[in-house]
């Protein structure tokens, strides 16, 4: 069989990475359950319908079909319905409207899953990838407050992530009654036109999206200029408020939905100050193009590595789940973990200590007496000490070095003739002695692989 072509788009990370990955996955997991959110998990494929609802377009979604399906067409024309989920946001608001009637309001989740998305491969740009998403959803209303507390989870969730070489970051943050409310304050009313092209100012540049929004939003070049000074404020602190106050007042914007909107970013600002200083910072170019945000707007951005765009978003939506009787509004951010884990593993800043969660490999004498190394290994494996047993009774000097290329620390050998007492040695340092296999435990740090920042092991 000659060797295969790699699907571009689909990663498939070497053991080591993986077990980065996997720790990171975990960590991710730990903070979100601190802060009292439930996991779940939906089904990998959704009806189209559901799917298209999101304003994403068709080509980015993989259709479900069964090759062989002659002989059953109905089956095949509802599989021809049906997609991969291209991220979990539609999924879980199906989820919501499913089993209302057995979930307490509001409702915090966290899903940590696979997402399939047709987009064009590049960098951090997968067309299989994880995605770890927090959501907080109410039935009928849902307390501004979450929209402070979901920004502030994630930057803890990031801070956690240190460890594994993520670097520095940012979470950009807006408001969309704000936005809103100025834009109708000056004279404009196309919305969702508006905040789509200034969704757009980092890819295209300001006199571009100037250019678009006189053309799609109907704006004149004075209103045009008014939105992308709008766009331009930035701060983390009281003062951002001041000077998005002092626009407005210029300008004579008079509009509740704007009034609203600054109260509720001055109240995230503030939080922010006191639980996560220095993480969290204002910026009204951040518009995020899809259509069903209505509040509070999310991004957050890697320092020094700003070519990768936002590797965590989200925003508050109030309509997307909806069954006519109740509307259930939400909140809710996603890590794109798989994007995250890509530039880590690109950029080399990160490393494990072995690529193999075994930290015992135990020798066998000759291969009539394998059995008594299963033993062993099974008294090691009984206690959580991961062990593994030799692959064939070469000589000893050959099993380290097998051990020693795996990464594995500790070589156990069995009792012989010549030495009647189980030994362990530590291939790294050389050092062997006596143990029991009922009691000995390897030291904590080598128990499971650990991973550090490459930067910590070069200082």
């Amino acid at each position: 069989m000659a060797r295969p072509t790699p699907l571009s788009g689909f990663p498939e990370w070497l053991p080591s990475q993986r077990i980065i990955e996997q720790h990171m996955l975990v960590t991710i997991q730990e903070v979100f359950e601190l802060h009292g959110f439930s996991g779940i998990e939906t089904r990998a494929v959704e009806p189209l319908e559901q799917l298209l609802r999101k304003g994403e377009t068709s080509k980015e979604v993989y259709v479900l079909q069964r090759l062989q399906a002659a002989d059953d067409a109905p089956q095949a024309a509802a599989d021809k319905a049906l997609g991969l989920h291209f991220d979990l946001t539609v999924p879980f608001a199906r989820y919501v409207l499913e089993h209302s009637g057995r979930l307490n309001f509001p409702f915090k989740r966290y899903q940590i899953q696979k997402v399939w998305r047709g987009e064009r491969p590049q960098d951090g740009r997968f067309r299989e990838f994880y995605q770890a998403d927090i959501d907080v959803v109410g039935q009928g209303e849902l307390p501004y407050h979450y929209e402070v507390e979901l920004p502030l989870v994630m930057a803890r969730a990031l801070l956690a992530l240190a460890p594994y070489g993520v670097p520095p970051f940012t979470i950009y943050v807006n408001n969309r009654r704000l936005a809103e409310g100025f834009y109708r304050g000056i004279g404009l009313t196309h919305i969702e036109e508006i905040l789509r092209s200034i969704d757009k100012i980092d890819k295209i540049g300001p006199g571009k999206v100037a250019d678009l929004l006189v053309a799609d939003a109907g704006a004149t070049a004075e209103q045009a200029h008014l939105c992308l000074e709008l766009a331009a404020i930035h701060g983390s602190d009281e003062t951002v408020i001041d000077t998005i106050s002092e626009l407005a007042h210029r300008e004579g914007v008079n509009h509740p939905l704007f009034d609203q909107g600054l109260t509720e970013l001055r109240e995230l600002l503030a939080a922010a100050q006191v639980r996560a200083p220095g993480l969290v910072e204002a910026n009204l170019k951040i518009a995020r193009g899809l259509d069903y945000y209505t509040g509070s707007v999310y991004e957050c951005v890697l320092h020094g590595h700003e070519d990768l765009g936002s590797i965590c978003s989200g925003g508050r939506y109030d309509t997307l789940a909806s069954d006519g009787k109740n509307t259930y509004p939400g909140v809710g951010l996603s890590i794109g973990v798989s994007r995250l884990v890509s530039r880590l593993f690109a950029h080399n800043l990160v490393e494990v200590t072995r690529e193999t969660p075994t930290a015992v490999l135990v020798a066998v004498n000759d291969e009539a007496d394998r059995h008594a190394s299963t033993v062993v290994a099974d008294q090691l494996r009984a206690r959580k000490v991961s062990a593994d047993v030799a692959p064939s009774a070469a000589k000893f000097g050959k099993q380290i070095k097998y051990a020693d290329k795996r990464g594995i620390p500790f070589v156990w050998f069995p009792p012989t003739q010549a030495q009647p007492q189980h030994t362990v040695k530590d291939i790294r340092t050389g050092e062997q002695h006596e143990a029991n296999p009922d009691t000995w435990l390897p030291p904590a740090g080598d128990l499971h692989p650990t991973t550090q920042p490459v930067a910590a092991r070069e200082q």
